[in-house]
């Protein structure tokens, strides 16, 4: 399992119950040692650095870092935002003050080589406002490396939205205590938290419900084939799409679906029955009268459209056996109809949905807002409706099962945003699904190799200069590389 991450609720348990063996503060004084740590180890030389401080426990982690940072001879001033209202926080404010560290209210004029946002932990519920909000934007304005405390001060850890949408501090890093936060790792968290490390503390935290994919977590997929196989040992997948004026989504995924080792792929454009071959991929077979019993994977919904033939596209493809993606007008298809739903619902083949925010607030009949303000409970929520595996695009992307088990999945970037690339990922789905590989992992790998497919050579995240088109072999060549690699393990 990847990198386990906990809720709120999770944190608050395992702490209490770690709290009841330790002499008060022993917590915050290893949060504090391990900030500084974190915080000395990007530095070379002796810097100036400012600590704003909230009134809680995240500023009583502030104060402890404070005076660490100070008997490793740095130059540090905390800002005072507000006066600690815990006991364990005023005791490290008591400490700090008492060592003769420099202590202010008033937000400075002059600069620091770095800042360190104390302001508010996991436990703040309420937007930023006042002197909290006015100390964020003055983060916000520095040019110098920010580091934050156990979340960045404004974020939700548990759904990664900017509480009340009053955005916050921006951290460059961001140390967080006890176990990781699915906040800091989808929606706006992606770009609030910065590189994320984990400070244990000293504690075993129980297992999660929630975990951040690696390659471990989809090992059927990156085993190597054996060299005596043939085109039938992988299955046949058929890509149902293409509408008038949309047969390119169809042959997206279509493509896909073969680069990604697929052994037969069929399609059938509904919107272009005339269309007998792909120049491009002349490998592709085309038709509508593909017998559903001789295809192991069917996609539905890439370029659709809604009219009655998409309906009875889906109809039909509902009726199969077969393990079944729906993407795009396929799912604004179900949320329209509640017999297409109740169809979808009584499913017992491997089942996945790829809605991205609006087509998941359809299903939902919720807002994109609803929807995007709490993404776990979002896609949780559809999974379990639909007794699905579902895939909630976006950054940060979800994978859920109807049991309640996420996934959000660390790779990709901007270069995604861009149209066809969620064609190219049902495509994949697709594929993978019909070499017969298990739902879930087939779901993890798809959205992880999909999202690799932005780096350069060099690891770097691409702005820009994708094309959906170029996706499945850039994800073949990173899945070749993880086989060999996995061939190569003891």
């Amino acid at each position: 399992m990847g990198v386990p991450l906990y809720s709120i609720a999770e944190l608050r348990a395992i702490e209490q119950s770690a709290q009841r063996g330790l002499v008060a503060g022993t917590l915050m004084a290893r949060a504090g040692a391990a900030a500084a740590a974190h915080i000395d180890a990007r530095l070379n030389r002796r810097s100036s650095i400012c600590v704003l401080a909230g009134p809680g426990n995240n500023g009583g982690d502030g104060y402890v870092t404070a005076g660490q940072l100070r008997a490793l001879q740095h130059d540090v001033t905390c800002i005072q935002v507000s006066e600690p209202s815990a006991s364990d926080a005023r005791a490290a404010f008591a400490q700090w003050c008492a060592s003769g560290g420099r202590t202010r209210t008033d937000l400075p004029t002059e600069t620091f080589d770095l800042i360190v946002d104390a302001l508010l932990g996991i436990g703040q519920t309420r937007p930023l406002q006042g002197k909290l909000l006015s100390a964020a934007q003055w983060i916000g304005a520095q040019h110098a490396p920010i580091v934050a405390l156990d979340i960045p001060s404004g974020l939700h850890a548990d759904s990664g939205s900017w509480i009340g949408a009053v955005e916050g501090v921006h951290a460059s890093s961001t140390i967080t205590f006890i176990g990781d936060k699915p906040g800091l790792h989808t929606s706006d968290g992606v770009d609030a938290a910065g590189q994320v490390e984990v400070a244990a503390l000293g504690i075993n935290p129980s297992v999660a419900r929630v975990s951040l994919t690696d390659q471990w977590d989809f090992s059927q997929v990156i085993q190597r084939r054996r060299r005596n196989t043939h085109k039938g040992s992988y299955g046949n997948a058929l890509i149902i799409g293409g509408n008038v004026g949309m047969v390119g989504a169809a042959l997206l995924a279509a493509r896909a679906a073969l680069r990604i080792g697929a052994g037969r792929v069929y399609v059938d454009c509904i919107g272009a029955p005339e269309f007998r071959v792909d120049p491009i991929q002349p490998e592709l077979m085309f038709g509508s009268s593909v017998p559903p019993e001789q295809v192991q994977a069917i996609s539905i919904g890439c370029g659709l459209g809604r009219d009655s033939a998409a309906r009875s596209a889906l109809q039909r493809s509902l009726q199969s056996g077969a393990s079944l993606v729906i993407d795009a007008d396929a799912l604004n298809l179900v949320a329209a109809n509640a017999a297409l739903a109740e169809q979808l619902g009584a499913r017992t083949a491997p089942t996945v949905l790829t809605p991205h925010p609006l087509e998941a607030a359809r299903l939902l009949s919720c807002s994109v807002n609803d929807v995007q303000t709490d993404r776990l409970t979002a896609a949780r929520g559809l999974a379990q409706r639909y007794r699905a595996v579902v895939i909630l695009k976006g950054a940060g992307t979800i994978v859920a099962r109807a049991d309640g088990l996420c996934a959000i999945n660390p790779t990709g970037g901007p270069a995604l945003a861009s149209a066809g690339t969620g064609d190219v990922l049902a495509g994949m789905l697709t594929g993978l699904l019909a070499q017969g590989f298990e739902l879930w992992q087939t779901a993890l790998a798809s959205v992880w190799l999909h999202g690799a497919s932005v780096y350069d050579a060099d690891g770097v995240i691409r702005d820009v200069g994708l094309v959906a088109s170029d996706i499945a072999s850039r994800a073949a060549s990173v899945l070749n590389g993880l086989r060999q690699d996995a061939a190569s393990e003891p």
